[in-house]
């Protein structure tokens, strides 16, 4: 999910950034610092908002730079376990599709997309489920699930492992063909039952 964290640092402006405008060059420094990086306690940080010195600024002798105390917002972002998402499928491969959710993309196994056995279409890239005529496929919208994260340093060496496999997650499609599934049986019981 995503937050707003107030963060407060301590920052050295160097001597080549004192014409600038404070609140400039300490947005400035914070980007370069902070911006696309992972932590553990807040997750990816996605952008830095109202860098705010506290203080005066203090020179050390021998430094040329004066540093600041500075409060500052960050937007984040935090994937948790069991967290649902509405994804965009970027890449179906033979094991599975990769979803994006938020900054991150997730990887829906092939076990993971429904309880119907699905098999990998390499004509047409897509992932079909022979029981029930379902296809997955780049471009479609779906409701997925976290079900594994394994956070890293970057995200490309974060992993994201996805479900659809509980009801009323995947393709919206998918949920209106089982509801009209299942008033199909009811129907046909109150004929039988008007006839009689």
């Amino acid at each position: 999910m995503y937050y707003l964290t107030n963060i407060e640092e301590r920052i050295r402006v160097p001597p080549s950034m004192f014409g600038s405008p404070l609140e400039d060059a300490l947005l400035r420094i914070l980007q370069d610092r902070f911006e696309r990086r992972i932590y553990k306690d807040i997750g990816i940080l996605l952008l830095v908002l109202n860098p705010k010195a506290q203080n005066e600024g203090a020179i050390i002798p021998g430094d040329g730079g004066a540093y600041y105390t500075v409060h500052f917002d960050a937007l984040t972002f935090f994937p948790h376990i069991n967290d649902v998402f509405e994804a965009e499928i970027k890449e179906v491969v033979e094991f599975g599709a990769f979803a994006s959710i938020g900054p991150f993309q997730g990887l829906l196994h092939i076990s993971q997309i429904g309880r119907e056995k699905y098999s990998f279409d390499k004509k047409n890239k897509t992932l079909l489920s022979r029981t029930d005529k379902r296809t997955l496929k780049k471009g479609d919208s779906v409701l997925v699930k976290i079900s594994t994260i394994s956070m890293k340093s970057t995200t490309a060496d974060t992993k994201i492992g996805l479900t659809m496999r509980p009801d009323g997650l995947g393709k919206d499609e998918w949920a209106q063909m089982k509801a009209e599934k299942a008033q199909k049986p009811e129907k046909a019981e109150k004929k039988e039952q008007v006839k009689a």
